[in-house]
């Protein structure tokens, strides 16, 4: 159950707890949204509980002594121009 679900159903059971009156034959109404609360609430610290476990992509580093060290991306090529200037000319330009 995520963060969204677990809003909705506390916000269902509030309203059922509170804002209904209206009273059904072998259904207690207050009952049924003092559950949709609790179950709401639940799921609701669960899911910020494991968050951190569920939430996404985690980047762990660790030191070693002496390992070779990793990059996060690969090294680009680069292209040196090296101009020497004991070149003989060449002939003229037109």
């Amino acid at each position: 159950m995520g963060v969204g679900v677990s809003i909705v159903l506390i916000a269902v059971g509030a309203i059922l707890t509170w804002a209904v009156t209206a009273e059904v034959e072998g259904l207690d109404v207050t009952a049924v949204g003092v559950i949709l609360l609790i179950v709401g609430l639940l799921g609701l610290v669960l899911s910020l509980i494991f968050w951190s476990s569920w939430g996404g992509v985690h980047r762990r580093t660790a030191y070693v002594e002496g390992a070779p060290m990793r990059r996060a991306a690969p090294e680009r090529r680069r292209t040196v121009v090296e101009e020497e200037d004991d070149v003989a000319p060449g002939p003229p330009l037109p």
